[in-house]
């Protein structure tokens, strides 16, 4: 189990790089039409009007699926800003008590937001709601990075939970100078 949850995480952090790799790939697009434009606008008179269709809504489309995509995989590699300077100065079980109440809050949330994600796109698909762009997509494809992002968040919390829960240290907390020791869970 911990190997496929592992596997899930790193692909949904792929997914993140991927959709960050898609916004680098548009704006470079864009700016390139705009330097061409601007080069035979120069040269003729009359611009060539190259553009990349919708590029400002995909490039927002990309951002939510790489925010989304990236919370589980940053999680884990424990780079979310935590306030581990309040934490650090609590006695082992007083901390482990303030990690499950910290964890678990995020777990409840994560899932209630996970709910409406899901909720908003099924009403997407619904009401066939579409972007505003030039390329009339599908509202619902991209509100499903959003929706999948949090379901993966969701699990890695979950997971987290349950570690802090059994006495482990958990992977957000792996290197932290306030960690649990083996000797401070035994007390």
């Amino acid at each position: 189990m911990r190997r496929s949850l592992d596997l899930v995480y790193r692909l949904s952090g792929a997914l993140a790089a991927m959709f960050l790799a898609g916004i680098c790939l548009l704006v470079v697009l864009q700016v390139g039409a705009n330097i061409a434009d601007t080069i035979f606008r120069q040269l003729s008179g009359e611009p060539l009007g190259l553009l990349v269709p919708s590029y400002a809504e995909f490039t927002g489309f990309f951002l939510v699926g790489a925010t989304f995509f990236a919370l589980a995989y940053a999680l884990r590699a424990g780079t979310h800003i935590r306030v581990t300077l309040v934490i650090r100065g609590l006695g082992p079980r007083t901390r482990r008590w303030v990690e499950i109440w910290c964890t678990a809050s995020g777990a409840a949330l994560a899932v209630y937001f996970t709910g409406f994600s899901i909720d908003m796109v099924l009403d997407s698909i619904a009401f066939n709601d579409v972007s505003p762009g030039i390329v009339a997509l599908p509202i619902w494809i991209p509100q499903s990075s959003m929706a999948l992002g949090l379901i993966v968040f969701s699990i890695a919390l979950i997971d987290e939970l349950i570690a802090v829960i059994s006495g482990r240290t958990p992977a957000y907390a792996q290197g932290d100078i306030g960690e649990l020791s083996r000797t401070d869970r035994q007390d």
